[in-house]
């Protein structure tokens, strides 16, 4: 901020604590729209004040594929190649219900920021398809 460049926040890049997926298997389970949620409320109140533009997920589409596709990226659960180099996930499946489950992430964050901190952050929540933003002025 001292140099004027802006800050963009993203809640999630492709980084969920271990413990979580170890408790209810992260992202499969709804319980991680609940915890995704009280995350970005606590970093709202607790940096608000010093952010303005708040990313909610980097790819969804790349996490709920890449992850639970073809077990590419973490925590690489797939089921095609008959099982050759991944132990658990059902690729017809698990890919739906992570996609599933961001989508009611982002909108649950939505309602919160749009009802809670809107006023007082004035600044812009987006989900990012892609990994470049292009600000044009």
């Amino acid at each position: 901020m001292c140099l004027g460049i802006e800050r963009y926040v993203t809640f999630f890049h492709w980084d969920l604590p271990q413990s979580l997926e170890d408790r209810y298997t992260g992202w499969l389970s709804p319980q991680s729209i609940n915890d995704f949620a009280t995350y970005a409320e606590t970093c709202f109140k607790e940096f608000g004040d010093r952010m303005k533009h708040w990313i909610t997920f980097n790819e969804p589409h790349t996490i709920s594929v890449q992850g639970y596709d073809v077990g590419l990226h973490a925590p690489g659960r797939c089921s095609i190649l008959l099982r050759l180099f991944y132990r658990a996930g059902n690729s017809a499946t698990e890919p739906y219900i992570i996609a599933h489950n961001l989508l009611l992430s982002h909108a649950t964050v939505v309602d919160i920021y749009k009802n809670k901190y809107k006023v007082s952050i004035n600044g812009n929540l987006i989900r990012k398809y892609v990994s470049v933003i292009i600000k044009i002025k």
